[in-house]
């Protein structure tokens, strides 16, 4: 049982087919919940929450320290290969309800793949689901997650090349959520360090937003 000056943070994924979302997902529980693998078309079909273990050394709270408890929500992709945008959108919403509607949505995370350009358009479809899900201020809690940076870093490009060589139409994306966004590798097994910096980026951006949540239901 969580104790009470556990924090706990709700982050949702969303993005195209083969961006690394379940990958992504993985990383930041340090788990295996999500299935991810290579395929011709969409894996995943339903939304799933994982759930993390306890993690200790990256919370204070009133001067002590608390662990961290993170929950990931898994979601079809957009578009998806066998579901329409309707479907995706109102299986999504379900789950976002079902999930985090007594404690609120603290993220949604836009899953983009750092060893492909994005081009004009590209993340139209994503984009339009975060903003009919979240609603006007979807802008305020969303990040871009940067998956396969490896790839990147393996090409020769650092963090501020590779952004100083991005497509205008990324670099608009990013503008448009105030330059939240995080570069991840994919490695199958991310360690525990780097998974700590990815979290601690998490934290500052819920905190830059007063730790306030959207989607939380007012019980009668």
């Amino acid at each position: 049982m969580a104790d009470s000056n556990d924090m706990t943070i709700n982050l949702v994924v969303l993005g195209k087919t083969q961006t690394g979302k379940s990958a992504a997902g993985n990383s930041l529980l340090g788990s295996t919940d999500f299935e991810s693998r290579l395929c011709p078309s969409s894996v995943t079909t339903c939304c799933s929450l994982g759930r993390s273990s306890r993690i200790l050394g990256l919370v204070r709270r009133n001067g002590c320290e608390s662990a961290l408890h993170v929950r990931v929500l898994d979601t079809p992709s957009c578009p998806h290969s066998a579901l329409s945008k309707e479907q995706v959108r109102d299986t999504v919403r379900a789950a976002l309800a079902q999930h985090f509607g007594e404690e609120g949505l603290h993220l949604a995370l836009l899953v983009l793949r750092a060893d492909m350009p994005l081009c004009p358009d590209e993340s139209d479809d994503a984009v339009q689901l975060i903003q009919e899900l979240l609603g006007p201020t979807w802008k305020d809690f969303t990040a871009v997650l940067l998956t396969h940076a490896d790839k990147a870093e393996e090409a020769g490009y650092t963090e501020e090349t590779y952004l100083h060589s991005a497509s205008s139409t990324l670099l608009s994306l990013l503008s448009s959520v105030q330059h939240k966004y995080i570069f991840l590798d994919n490695h199958n097994s991310i360690i525990k360090e780097e998974r700590n910096i990815v979290l601690r980026k998490l934290l500052n951006f819920i905190q830059r937003n007063n730790y306030q949540v959207l989607l939380k239901h007012s019980k009668e």
